[in-house]
């Protein structure tokens, strides 16, 4: 687009029911891969009125106490009260396991590790831009440390009235393809049933979103919708019913960019659904530091039991100082694309993926976010003759 043009991302808290979902197939994985690192999870969280429901395959030999994992997960998001739309203590809680298939083993198990195949088929992007020093997009990042802000003041009991869920959404308007200025602000809080719609807004406004939002960016006419419909007393699952894997868009880039349509939660990193969108970012984020290009998203693409991608795209939206096919050609030497070099290279058989789903996936400044490290970044601009 040239010109100017506004752009919107969302977000969620973590007491989201999606969020929920999400952190409960997440902490599911990161029990089993604590006692066996060579477990295969595929889980996936239901949650509602008084349920949570947790179904899918695993093969694996540790054991886990999992409806304690669904319980603890609930209690540490905050849900400890009925009233206020969930009780980890009082919840029903159901579970629906089953072996992982042996056909599907069968391409990722090999002999030889480095010959692991693709846990499936499918198409993973990943995405950098130069608008924030994560280089995420500003509207996704804005968005996030808003819902990021909630969570913070409600631990900390900073906010009294706050509750576990809600969301955020920012808008940020472009001027040739650079961010000028908050256009709109939303931000949809659950609260307690005692305090007003005017401390709500005017607590919201001065001590989560502005602290959140680049100071710079806010302006007299920025406008701020902060718990529009008036009340959001009852939330979490008993206002609405969360799945693991509805948030991938949130957990991404806000919907700049392309998605393949895999979510993360709950599955291993033999899964290039999570794996290889994780290594897209990495390379993708590699990219835009060496100063090959301001804006760059990767796509690569695999067979089910094939190790090597079937394809490798790189498009720098018109940004880049060197030859799509030149970058292309350079990620290839420098970076590992197999299942295998990626999961020993990124060091993903961890258990750190509830906090992935609490938290976001990428532009998180952690050491054990190992995707987001720039480790390879003097050998990628020797490779691009940077």
């Amino acid at each position: 687009m040239s010109g100017s043009h506004l752009f919107t991302s969302e977000c969620v808290t973590m007491g989201h029911p999606d969020k929920l979902a999400d952190q409960i197939s997440d902490a599911i994985l990161d029990e089993m891969l604590k006692q066996d690192k060579s477990s295969h999870v595929a889980c996936e969280t239901l949650v509602t009125t008084g349920l949570a429901f947790v179904a899918g395959e695993i093969t694996t030999e540790a054991y886990v106490d999992i409806p304690g994992v669904i319980r603890r997960t609930i209690e540490e998001v905050g849900y400890v009260d009925a009233n206020m739309g969930a009780d980890a203590h009082t919840c029903a809680v159901v579970t629906s396991i089953d072996e992982q298939s042996g056909d599907i083993a069968m391409g990722v198990d090999r002999e030889k590790p480095e010959d692991q195949g693709a846990g499936d088929q499918g198409m993973m992007f990943g995405y950098a831009c130069n608008e924030t020093d994560v280089l995420m997009p500003l509207p996704i990042h804005a968005a996030r440390r808003i819902t990021s802000m909630l969570a913070e003041k409600r631990f900390a009991g900073e906010i009294k009235w706050l509750r576990p869920d809600g969301k955020s959404q920012v808008t940020i308007e472009y001027e040739h393809h650079k961010p000028r200025r908050v256009h709109t602000v939303v931000v949809s809080t659950q609260h307690t049933p005692d305090v007003s719609n005017k401390e709500i807004r005017e607590t919201v406004i001065e001590e989560i979103i502005k602290p959140a939002v680049p100071a710079g960016l806010i302006d007299k006419n920025t406008i701020y919708h902060v718990n529009p419909t008036g009340r959001f007393v009852l939330g979490g699952p008993h206002a609405d019913c969360g799945l693991t894997g509805r948030k991938i868009i949130v957990d991404t880039y806000g919907g700049v960019g392309s998605h393949g349509g895999g979510a993360f939660s709950g599955k291993d990193p033999s899964k290039v659904d999570r794996s290889a969108a994780y290594m897209a970012r990495h390379i993708a984020k590699h990219i835009v530091a060496a100063g090959a290009a301001t804006h760059c998203e990767l796509q690569v693409a695999y067979a089910i039991g094939v190790a090597e991608p079937v394809s490798l795209t790189v498009d720098t939206q018109g940004t880049g100082k060197v030859e799509e096919s030149k970058i292309a050609q350079a990620i290839r030497e420098v970076f590992p694309l197999k299942p295998y070099g990626i999961i020993e290279y990124l060091d993903l058989l961890r258990p750190i993926y509830k906090k992935t789903a609490k938290w976001g996936h990428f532009g998180i400044d952690d050491d054990d976010y190992t995707w987001e490290k720039l480790a390879k970044l003097d050998e990628l601009k020797a490779a691009l003759k940077l």
